[in-house]
């Protein structure tokens, strides 16, 4: 049995022709995606999840059952091939992300949120010393970090978004950078919103460095259209989560983390799998060197070397290309949005964020407007998208700091609202605040994506809503946002 690990997977894929020409993309959307449109799918949550190609899951039913695998983690006939292909897709992971393996150590986690944690957990944080800065902008699972901040008495300070497109004023950023104290700690921030799509300049990352601050990047929804390259922006933390990429498997991220950022990290506990020896009776430990010290447990040994095959594939199209045909397929669907009006000349949909493809991703964030102009519930735009098999996002997004800033809310408000002691519900929170909504609509694109798809939203939202006021209640409360 071969233990290297490469040759228990399916060959490198290839779909350019020498030429330069870009791939296809309507052929793979019928070769790989076929199952879309055999089921008359539309699939506009690629932020959400990203969707497989079929060749992936034909490449993990061929390995698994022509080979054993066990567990990494002794010396046996079954445990050394894991472990081969569990070290050749931290390789490629590297490979991927332009990451000099004599630099950076990859540590795998179950997702972006746990890699964040880990990170989280075990900074230094320290009052006046070590402090975390924020972007208003972030998934919830990089605002979570506050609470190791606040633990350990460090302060947390966000930096506002402005204007329309929601974007970050360099002069805003500037300062903070410089910060108000001597010390400096953990900044973090997205390369993409994943709620407007916005791409916030990764000159920031040296910058930040260079002012004495760690940074922490958050590239879930940046990694699935656009390169990623550390070897010109070397992020000290860089999170991802894998199913977003490519789309399966599910319950794999990773960290990218500079090594000599890793070394910094204390960990307040140690598990199975964490530790080079430990004394139960002494209770004493010591941990594993690099990545095993953060890897808990027996790692997801059936599912990392999938990582590779997602890989793969993405790399047999290119990533560039990918970019380019996410980039062509949002210009339409803003231009398609924009569009949209009522018979008066209202517009049908409010966006927000940027109006163009420029420095954005392929995320749009809008609500619906009816005819007289007012919001409608995001509740029933997912009752009647549902009904027409239409797969969108509706909610807050896991980014509530981009949500308050596209809707107007302002701090005093939230405070206030925050001590209300009469607040039970989300409703009530959304009463207290005004708020016509309980967030906005969000369609994201990516790969498997086509113009058919693009015009059926369109579509659909001008036959489902010009002219339109849609009746409101008969739906339960909402229990998150």
């Amino acid at each position: 049995m071969d233990t290297t690990g490469t040759d228990n997977r399916q060959p490198r894929w290839n779909h350019r022709d020498g030429t330069g020409a870009e791939p296809d993309f309507a052929r793979l959307r019928t070769r790989e995606y076929g199952y879309l449109d055999d089921t008359r799918h539309v699939y506009l949550d690629h932020t959400g999840a990203g969707l497989p190609a079929r060749r992936q899951l034909s490449a993990q039913t061929a390995r698994l059952t022509e080979g054993v695998y066990g567990n990494p983690h002794t010396e046996s006939p079954a445990s050394a091939p894991t472990t081969a292909l569990v070290e050749e897709a931290r390789r490629r992971v590297l490979d991927f992300a332009g990451a000099d393996p004599a630099v950076f150590t990859v540590v795998f986690t179950a997702n972006a949120t746990a890699a964040c944690r880990l990170v989280g957990e075990a900074y230094p944080f320290r009052r006046r010393h070590a402090e975390l800065l924020l972007t208003l902008d972030n998934h919830n699972s990089v605002n979570g970090l506050r609470e190791f901040a606040r633990a350990r008495s460090a302060p947390t300070t966000y930096i506002p978004l402005t204007g329309p497109e929601l974007r970050i004023d360099e002069a805003d950023m500037s300062h903070a950078l410089r910060g108000r104290r001597g010390g400096r700690g953990l900044f973090a921030f997205p390369a993409q919103s994943n709620f407007t799509g916005v791409q916030h300049s990764l000159e920031w990352i040296p910058a930040a460095q260079e002012a004495g601050w760690h940074v922490l990047l958050d590239a879930a929804a940046f990694a699935p259209t656009n390169p990623l390259r550390l070897d010109r922006w070397p992020a000290d933390f860089t999170v991802l989560s894998w199913y977003k990429v490519f789309g399966y498997p599910t319950g794999v991220g990773c960290l990218i983390a500079r090594t000599t950022s890793l070394a910094l990290l204390r960990r307040p506990w140690f598990s199975g799998g964490t530790i080079q020896v430990v004394s139960a009776q002494a209770q004493w430990h010591r941990l594993a060197e690099g990545a095993a010290a953060f890897e808990d447990g027996t790692v997801n040994f059936h599912a990392i070397p999938e990582v590779c095959t997602g890989l793969d594939w993405v790399e047999s199209i290119g990533i560039e290309a990918i970019h380019t045909h996410v980039t062509r397929l949002t210009d339409r669907l803003l231009a398609g949005l924009r569009g949209l009006r009522h018979s008066d000349g209202r517009p049908l949909v409010r966006l927000y964020g940027p109006r163009t493809t420029h420095r954005r991703g392929g995320t749009v964030a809008l609500n619906v407007l009816d005819a007289r102009g007012a919001v409608v519930d995001e509740r029933i735009v997912a009752r009647d998208s549902t009904a027409a098999r239409i797969s969108l996002r509706t909610g807050c997004f896991c980014n509530p700091g981009t949500g308050e800033a596209a809707f107007g809310i302002d701090r005093r408000a939230l405070r206030r609202t925050g001590r209300d002691r009469g607040i039970r519900s989300i409703d009530d929170y959304l009463s207290r605040l005004a708020l016509p909504s309980g967030g906005a609509v969000r369609v994201s694109l990516g790969l498997p994506s086509n113009t058919d798809d693009v015009d059926a939203l369109i579509r659909f939202l001008k036959d489902t809503y010009r002219d339109r006021v849609p009746p409101a209640g008969g739906f339960s409360p909402r229990l998150t946002c």
